[in-house]
């Protein structure tokens, strides 16, 4: 079974409900509060991308996992970061904001970041890897752009119909993102149980240092208590499936190996940010 045709409609489905959520109000939370935007905007998308490659040289994995790792770190935040910012007791509107806007730049700076990747890494005559950037832009702009701009519109001149629609995919959006990482752990346990010991304490150093850099920037911009916690959040969480998508897309990377990372990563992330969330909550009781 080839788990990319279940890869591409999950990506589109999580990407259409994102734009559900969004309103203009949405974007306009940069001119009220402009702070914890660009505080979270500069920790999803200078300071990650940063971490990974330190991370990732520090412990020197193979390349393609490497490869892998900047592809999580480069990738937009994860839909269900706002379900998590929620039950946190964190900002949603901040949390809401942050994934439209990092959804948007990174269509620009994914490709600019991976294109480096590849040519540091450089191919080898066991390791030949290439990255079509026209293909990579029009599937982001497909699974991606199109689906949030419906999302949006659809919001906009049909909100009840929106509403509905939300209230079913929203409670869909992480058991699809789980299903999705299970099929491909599945499909390569052989390889993830090989791997694991160095990769998943790779991965699991990279979620802690980006949720401690988000809490840092924050404090650093004087940032309120949930402005803080969603921070935590959207930096600790990015958008594993849109990771997944462009690693074993036939028309991009065609390669389950460097998928590998972003599927250790899915599990990873949800259960450290599930005893985050358990942490705050007993906290706060």
């Amino acid at each position: 079974m080839n788990a990319i045709w279940i890869v591409l409609p999950i990506l589109t489905l999580l990407m259409f409900e994102l734009g559900l959520t969004l309103q203009t109000a949405d974007f306009k939370l940069f001119c009220k509060r402009p702070r914890p935007i660009i505080a979270g905007l500069a920790g999803q998308i200078i300071l990650l991308p940063i971490l990974a490659f330190a991370i990732s040289y520090a412990f020197r994995i193979e390349p393609l996992f490497f490869i892998g790792v900047m592809l999580i770190a480069c990738s937009p935040g994860g839909s269900s970061s706002n379900i998590f910012s929620m039950i946190a007791k964190g900002d949603v509107a901040l949390s809401v904001s942050l994934t439209a806007f990092s959804s948007l730049i990174t269509l620009f700076t994914l490709p600019i970041i991976m294109e480096f990747i590849l040519h540091f890494i450089g191919n080898t005559p066991d390791i030949s890897v290439h990255l079509p950037i026209g293909s990579l832009i029009v599937q982001n702009l497909v699974l991606m752009l199109f689906p949030i701009v419906t999302g949006i519109l659809i919001k906009h001149y049909r909100p009840t119909t929106a509403e509905k629609i939300h209230k079913v995919l929203s409670k869909a959006a992480f058991p699809a993102l789980i299903l999705l990482a299970s099929i491909f752990f599945i499909q390569h346990h052989t390889t993830i149980a090989e791997q694991f010991s160095k990769l998943g304490c790779c991965i699991f150093t990279l979620i802690l240092l980006a949720m401690s850099g988000g809490a840092l920037l924050s404090k650093l911009m004087h940032l309120r208590t949930k402005e803080v916690r969603t921070l935590v959040i959207e930096i600790g969480m990015q958008n594993a499936a849109q990771a997944i998508a462009i690693a074993s897309s036939p028309f991009v990377f065609n390669n389950d190996i460097i998928a590998i990372p972003a599927i250790i990563y899915a599990l990873l992330m949800n259960v450290i940010l599930l005893v985050y969330v358990g942490i705050i909550k007993n906290y706060s009781n």
